[in-house]
């Protein structure tokens, strides 16, 4: 069981149960890193949050972009990066309404810069932000 916490800004804490890796460019076997290449993968990885959890919502943290001074200048236009890390995680916290339920579950997905799962409202801009109560959904056990 992974033991890795988030403080949101809300002051809400939420518990990381599940996370799965990929690398951002792992698969790309030629060309480069570009907006278009870079949507559909952002696309992919949301798409791959909701089949792997299909009765949980999911959330994406839109990933920082950058374009290198020195980056690429090709057809597909310039050069754009994305963080070398995609990860799409199963949150939990306690529940959102009083009632019933026993605790609230959220799927978010995010790129980030390196394996580390500590730090990760630091690390992730746009993370500790998130809007749990909009966006998490009550569940019983």
């Amino acid at each position: 069981m992974l033991l890795t916490r988030v403080l949101l800004s809300s002051g809400r804490s939420i518990r990381l149960d599940e996370v799965k890796m990929s690398t951002t460019y792992g698969g790309m076997l030629e060309g480069y890193p570009n907006r278009r290449v870079n949507d559909w993968s952002v696309e992919h990885l949301r798409g791959a949050a909701a089949r792997q959890y299909p009765s949980i919502p999911v959330h994406l943290v839109e990933p920082v972009r950058e374009q290198p001074e020195d980056g690429h200048q090709g057809r597909m236009g310039p050069e754009e990066r994305l963080p070398p890390v995609r990860c799409v995680g199963l949150f939990s916290s306690h529940p959102v309404k009083r009632g019933a339920a026993d605790f609230s579950q959220l799927v978010v997905a995010w790129y980030q810069p390196g394996p580390e799962l500590s730090g990760l409202a630091e690390s992730v801009p746009g993370l500790a932000g998130l809007p749990w109560e909009e966006l998490a959904e009550d569940c019983e056990y």
